[in-house]
């Protein structure tokens, strides 16, 4: 009668084991490639356990966070996602407590984040085992070792953990010097920020938060212009911030002591635009009781921001021509010419050439505010500022609001760098502020989101598993590299993907693929 191993099958645990070991120490001593390369181990382990996947983390104490180095069943993608923080999950508590963990079911485990996303059973529908294991070196966690494996009721947690331990142990030195390299390059990375932080303090100014090149730009014309009295058209989409442009020109400038008056021009009525800007005299018009001062002649000796000067009438930019070119003015209802020293910062987000073919602004005007136009580039061009953003909005509204949101997680940050904002700075703010109002442990979730902002691969529904699934997915990624290339253009990304653009559309509405957030 024939016996079959209840752990291993035809052949014996123990032996595998041993085999496994033994192959294991071999390749170290004799492999140089191995110090570049673990996931050969790993391959190793998986493949004489039959296992599903494994992988090795690194701790890298600089900024304690726990990152995959090697893996084995994973992609890059997967890997990139596999980032913890000291004590955060199962791996987060191993490097933490110094601890190994086994988790015997894995699906019906709360403990077990899965940042990589893969299934929580096997192909064939069975539980899996879930293995961790601390890496030390001199008496100090270095990393960790999991591996995913078949439920197997017949092998105990001491023999996973055992097995596991050793081999931990034997790449023990390896990781090590993983180890110190990353924190290395961490420590330069660390430095080469406080000196790109400390150039940039002198010249990004304090009232706003960003450091992409495009924005690093704007900050040098906003110095080099600031110390002028030259006047300003700042130029943009709305929502991008150009009131606080104005606020640094003015606050940077000689005239930071001095009075600074904003104007909403689309705010006031055309009937009451003229009083606002020059004031009026008493009995001027019905309702001028007193005598009151303008704008214009309460900046005197600083400056006036007219925001949306696009939208001041044709009668009043007449006016406003004249202080340009003659710096004087009289006030509605009266005869005495005042002269002002004011600096004129103006700001709109239409296409003033446009309106002046259409009669709708003066040409003149146009050439007197535009000595020296400054374009804000909009959000989407410059995605490396929404994550400092983000944490600037949620330390504002904890401060407003009493909260204590700590972070944002990274599928809901890669969600908010793919949008392409078209509300800018301004929607990106009312999205974060939500987002801190519906979090409910103080973290920022994906599904804490709006739903405009929610797809598939964000919420984790996709259709799970078999030969279908994994056609579809290869497909939806070469339609978004083909996207991305052609920045959104369906008709050239069915060029490149050599299919009719019929067939293109159709698959881009059957994935939900949202073509415009590759217009960038």
């Amino acid at each position: 009668m024939e016996f079959k191993c209840k752990k291993a099958g035809d052949e014996c645990y123990g032996v595998k084991e041993l085999t496994l070991l033994s192959e294991i120490s071999q390749r170290l001593i004799q492999s140089k490639e191995l110090k570049n390369d673990l996931s050969v181990i790993l391959e190793l382990l998986v493949k004489n356990l039959n296992a599903e996947r494994s992988f090795l983390t690194i701790f890298n104490r600089q900024n304690s966070t726990i990152y995959i180095e090697a893996a084995y069943g994973y992609s890059s993608a997967q890997q990139a996602r596999g980032k913890y923080d000291l004590g955060e999950g199962i791996i987060g508590r191993v490097v933490e407590l110094a601890r190994p963990i086994v988790v015997d079911k894995i699906s019906q485990s709360s403990l077990f984040l899965n940042k990589t996303q893969q299934d929580l059973k096997s192909k064939d529908g069975e539980e899996l085992t879930y293995v961790c294991v601390p890496v030390m070196e001199e008496g100090q966690v270095t990393g960790a070792l999991s591996m995913i494996r078949l439920y197997n009721p017949f092998i105990t947690k001491t023999e996973n953990l055992y097995l596991l331990s050793v081999i931990g142990g034997l790449v023990s030195r390896v990781v090590s010097s993983k180890q110190e390299q990353v924190e290395e390059l961490e420590v330069l990375r660390q430095k080469n920020k406080e000196l790109e932080s400390k150039l940039n303090d002198g010249q990004r100014p304090v009232n706003i938060v960003g450091n992409s090149g495009k924005m690093r730009d704007v900050y040098s014309l906003v110095n080099m212009v600031a110390e002028t009295n030259s006047t300003v058209l700042i130029r943009g989409e709305s929502g991008i911030g150009k009131e606080l442009i104005a606020d640094a020109i003015h606050y940077s400038s000689k005239r930071a002591k001095n009075s600074f008056v904003k104007v909403n021009c689309s705010a006031l009525p055309d009937s009451l635009i003229e009083s606002e800007l020059f004031g009026h005299e008493k009995g001027a018009f019905t309702g001028a009781d007193s005598r009151r001062k303008g704008r214009f002649e309460l900046a005197d000796g600083g400056t006036i921001f007219l925001d949306e000067i696009g939208d001041i009438p044709l009668s009043t930019q007449v006016k406003i021509l004249r202080i340009l070119q003659q710096r004087e003015f009289e006030r509605l209802g009266g005869t005495e010419t005042i002269k002002v020293d004011v600096r004129i910062v103006a700001a709109t987000n239409r296409k003033l050439e446009e309106m002046i073919e259409n009669g709708e602004f003066r040409e003149d005007l146009f050439y007197r505010i535009n000595v020296f136009p400054l374009f804000i580039p909009p959000l989407r061009e410059r995605r490396d500022d929404i994550p400092l953003l983000v944490d600037h909005f949620i330390e504002k509204f904890n401060k407003r609001n009493g909260t204590g949101v700590k972070r944002i997680t990274t599928s809901a940050l890669n969600m908010l760098m793919v949008y392409s904002w078209p509300g800018n700075i301004r929607e990106l703010e009312n999205c974060v502020e939500r987002a801190c109002i519906l979090t409910t442990d103080d973290v920022i979730h994906s599904y804490n989101l709006p739903p405009s902002l929610q797809t598939a691969d964000s919420t984790n529904t996709q259709a799970r598993g078999g030969l279908m699934y994994t056609v579809e997915q290869v497909e939806k990624q070469l339609i978004r590299e083909a996207l991305t290339s052609t920045k959104g253009n369906i008709a050239k990304a069915a060029e490149i993907l050599k299919v009719t653009e019929r067939m293109l559309g159709t698959r881009v509405k059957k994935y939900e693929i949202d073509a415009w957030r590759f217009k960038v």
